[in-house]
C-alpha cells in the first residue's frame, strides 16, 4: 500500500508539468503577436554588412494536450552595408514552424524549427537595386514567460536562405509579445 501511494505521488510530480503545459495551451488554442530586435550576419552576409534590426507578427496554433504547435512567422530584417557603402539588404520572410514547447510551469523554454518563402533584396541608391524570391529555413529555440493575459518570449534562430551557388545566413535575436 505503501509503495503505491509512493509510486501515485511520483506519478503526479512527474506529470504535473504535462498538465500546466495542457491547460495553457487550452486557455489560448490560438495566439497573436509580435517581436523585434537585432539580426546578426554571419558568413559571406557579415563580410558585408553590419548588425541589423528584425520585426516580426506572427499566429500560434497551440493544440490542447500535446506539446507542438504551429507557428506562422511574417517578418522582416535589414542589415546596413559596411565601410560607408550606402544602402541594405533586406529580407521578407514568411514561414511556417513547428514548436516544441518543454513542458514547465513558469519560465518555460522551446525549440521551433521551420521553412519558407524569403524576399532577398538589395539597393545601393543610384548604382542598385533589386530582389528575387528564394527558399529558406530556420532552426531555433526561446524562453516563454506567461503574464496575466499575454506571454512574453526571447528567442534566436539561425536562418538560412539558399542562393545560386550559396546561402545567405543570419540569427535574428527578438522580443516580442503573443496574446
Amino acid at each position: 500500500m505503501k509503495r503505491s501511494l509512493i509510486a501515485v505521488a511520483l506519478m503526479g510530480i512527474a506529470l504535473a508539468p504535462f498538465a500546466a503545459q495542457a491547460q495553457l495551451a487550452a486557455a489560448k488554442p490560438v495566439q497573436f503577436g509580435v517581436s523585434g530586435g537585432a539580426s546578426i550576419p554571419t558568413s559571406d552576409l557579415g563580410d558585408i554588412s553590419n548588425t541589423g534590426w528584425n520585426a516580426s507578427g506572427h499566429v500560434a496554433f497551440n493544440p490542447a494536450m500535446i506539446p507542438v504547435g504551429i507557428r506562422v512567422d511574417g517578418g522582416y530584417s535589414s542589415f546596413g552595408f559596411k565601410q560607408g557603402v550606402d544602402g541594405n539588404v533586406h529580407f521578407g520572410n514568411v514561414t511556417g514552424n513547428l514548436v516544441y514547447k518543454i513542458p514547465a510551469t513558469a519560465v518555460s523554454p522551446y525549440l521551433l524549427g521551420g521553412a519558407g518563402w524569403y524576399r532577398i533584396g538589395a539597393s545601393v541608391p543610384g548604382f542598385f537595386s533589386g530582389s528575387d524570391n528564394k527558399f529558406g529555413w530556420n532552426v531555433g529555440g526561446g524562453l516563454n514567460l506567461p503574464l496575466s493575459g499575454f506571454d512574453t518570449f526571447i528567442e534566436a534562430k539561425y536562418t538560412q536562405i539558399q542562393t545560386e551557388g550559396s546561402s545567405v545566413k543570419y540569427i535574428p535575436i527578438t522580443f516580442g509579445v503573443m496574446f
